[in-house]
């Protein structure tokens, strides 16, 4: 990517978490900011906070899900600030509970922010990252895409979750392909962290209040396991971020700030080539697995 200062970042989900740290580095790095979420009061405390550094900030409240307002936001950035050249789709939900047990509600609302969040934003903002590309030999552009190691492995309990993110792995992987078939000057990385002290455990507070949720036993015994994992991460979100951001400057695709997490990957593939059914993630903490069963199936 080269220099930052002067360029424009748009991030996504920037009022908690990776978001708001995105934003922070961003800004540190003498960018614009152009910031999204859907929850006004949290979105508007990142952007007061990066403008009284200076930072040039342009928010909007909106819904990652909604293509039109995505579309808009894209021709409202590149109309103030004439380019674009970051781009973080990292809004994320999730909810809990058995496979079958989720509602459609649920579904909806997993994929819509994860999975079409992230559609939408690579198809407002990477044709115009191109054109631009092509107008000026100067231009660099990067796309992030915020996965995780669900969307690599499949922990149970997390089924909408999985299957948004292992679709966001699948979108990058073939974003990338197809950047290359156009040029060298926008790249894409894809984010697969593990566990990390964000504010996703509590995305429901967004959510519709009048949506159908899953309130079964096994839900509410995969929402303490996330609380837990969540609470007693050791990485930050601002650790997560400053890897991302060198990825950016070394244009890696691949970002994973737990590089420990890798063995259940391998496990996975090493089950797909003897055509052996999928192992379970928690191999290696089977005191967790115990756990789970124990609450799942407690009188």
């Amino acid at each position: 990517m080269g220099e930052l200062r002067g360029r424009v970042a748009v991030v996504t989900g920037a009022g908690s978490g990776f978001g708001r740290e995105f934003a922070r580095l961003a800004a540190d790095a003498g960018m614009a900011l152009v910031l999204v979420d859907v929850q006004a009061d949290a979105l508007a405390e990142t952007a007061a906070g990066l403008e009284a550094t200076g930072t040039t900030v342009m928010q909007r409240r909106l819904d990652v899900a909604d293509g039109d307002a995505m579309q808009t936001l894209a021709h409202d950035a590149w109309a103030r600030f004439g380019a674009v050249h970051l781009l973080f789709n990292n809004a994320g939900v999730g909810t809990t509970g058995l496979l079958w047990e989720a509602s459609v509600q649920d579904w909806e609302w997993v994929l819509g922010v994860n999975l079409w969040g992230t559609i939408h934003g690579v198809r407002a903002f990477v044709p115009r990252m191109l054109e631009a590309a092509a107008k000026d030999p100067g231009y660099r552009g990067h796309v992030v895409n915020t996965a995780s190691m669900a969307g690599l492995v499949d922990p149970p309990l997390t089924g909408p979750y999985n299957v948004a993110k292992h679709a966001v792995v699948s979108l990058s992987e073939t974003l990338h392909q197809d950047l290359s078939l156009v040029g060298e000057r926008v790249g894409c990385s894809v984010l697969c962290p593990s566990w990390v002290g964000t504010g996703i455990a509590k995305a429901d507070r967004n959510r519709d209040p009048r949506a159908a949720r899953t309130r079964t036993r096994a839900a509410a015994v995969g929402q303490a396991l996330v609380d837990k994992a969540v609470a007693s991460a050791k990485t930050t979100a601002r650790d997560v971020a400053r890897l991302t951001f060198e990825a950016i400057a070394e244009r890696r695709f691949w970002i994973l700030p737990h590089p420990q997490a890798l063995a259940g990957v391998r496990a996975r593939h090493d089950a797909l080539q003897t055509q052996a059914p999928p192992p379970d993630p928690y191999t290696a903490l089977p005191q967790l697995r115990r756990q789970i069963l124990d609450a799942l199936h407690a009188p």
